[in-house]
């Protein structure tokens, strides 16, 4: 059997009235409606059995996206399967900005949430196939969201396992399970992204022979292996390089499955017809912060003099991050700090490039 599927991650959905202005966002929520259309055509025209968007679906939580979204995506000729990412639902509660994280289900009724009462939910996606689609949102006693899974979550997803042994399991999140970035998981800048308890996560879906992950959240093109566990992430519609997935699954001789990963990218608009130079700009302008804070923290713990002469040449490292496949060799730097950075290019355990975080073939 084989089948085509597509990835639409973070598309941070914003009607005009809805737009905030914020001096260092990173994306471009000014042209999430139209990305999302013009993808939306691309997919319609193609033979597609379901698309995923592994959340961050809205700009803010704001009811007026998530309305707008729900009534977009049921006019679609082909199934739709929803998570929720951390700006869905910012707060536990309902504010006159954000819905409550109780309302999400019932947004999504027919994109995975049949059961308004929980924000996780398993269904079989075709014959043989089962889509696993977890909420890594929570909140503590105090309000603060936190990126996990809860104990009510891990004790329903350890009874399905044991259900779906003998089928091709598609596991999606919004935070990442496996490292995207070197040290991510320790990184004061990295590890928000990563899903708290993800050791955790991982040790049971290999125990039960799961081989795929789909996530969001951290705006990047990557592909990451981790003993026998594949995790692909998307990047942001609404930021460089505006990118979305098509995936076709064959099935191979022995049970094994090829999965061919294809990368797009949207390079102009209406209206913004230089989209890729714009956003890709955009980044770099608000790039200086985030740069000081890598370099001066730990592990390089740069004094701020030393990082302000290195970081002109860092203005765009984030948007090659964000493309994925990126190769980073700064030969003018200090010896520690050049090593440091070359960890983020995309290279195996042998040290050798291996260009896979936009188009692949991969053997599951």
């Amino acid at each position: 059997m084989n089948f085509r599927f597509a990835i639409i991650s973070d598309p941070h959905i914003a009607v005009p009235p809805t737009i905030w202005n914020r001096s260092n966002r990173f994306h471009l929520v000014e042209v999430s409606i139209p990305a999302l259309e013009v993808v939306l055509e691309h997919l319609e025209q193609i033979n597609l059995d379901f698309l995923l968007l592994p959340g961050d679906l809205t700009q803010d939580g704001e009811p007026e996206n998530h309305q707008w979204l729900q009534q977009r995506l049921e006019t679609l000729p082909f199934p739709v399967y929803v998570v929720p990412g951390n700006h869905d639902i910012p707060t536990l509660l309902p504010t006159e900005q954000s819905i409550g994280f109780q309302d999400f289900p019932l947004y999504y009724r027919q994109f995975g949430y049949q059961n308004s009462q929980q924000h996780y939910y398993t269904c079989e996606l075709l014959p043989g196939v089962q889509l696993i689609a977890l909420n890594s949102n929570q909140f503590d006693s105090h309000g603060k969201q936190l990126g996990c899974l809860d104990e009510a979550q891990l004790a329903w997803l350890e009874k399905l396992l044991t259900d779906v042994r003998d089928k091709l399991v598609l596991v999606m999140i919004h935070h990442n399970v496996i490292e995207h970035l070197p040290g991510q998981s320790h990184h004061e800048l990295g590890k928000r992204y990563m899903l708290e308890n993800a050791p955790i996560l991982l040790e049971m879906l290999r125990e039960a022979g799961i081989k795929l992950i789909f996530s969001g959240h951290l705006h990047v093109q990557d592909v990451a292996y981790e003993k026998g566990i594949y995790e692909i992430t998307t990047g942001s519609l609404v930021s460089y390089p505006h990118p979305y997935r098509i995936l076709e699954m064959q099935a191979k001789r022995g049970g094994n499955w090829e999965l061919k990963i294809e990368s797009h990218r949207l390079k102009s608009l209406p209206g913004w017809e230089d989209l890729a130079k714009v956003s890709r700009k955009w980044m770099g302008d608000r790039s200086y912060p985030f740069m000081i804070r890598l370099l001066t923290g730990h592990p390089l713990n740069l004094s701020m003099e030393e990082a302000e002469k290195l970081v002109p040449q860092l203005r765009y490292f984030w948007a090659d991050i964000a493309a994925g496949d990126a190769v980073f060799d700064f030969v003018d730097f200090p010896p520690l700090v050049c090593r440091y950075f070359q960890q983020f290019s995309a290279i195996n355990g042998n040290g050798i490039n291996d260009l896979i975080d936009n188009h692949a073939t991969l053997l599951i």
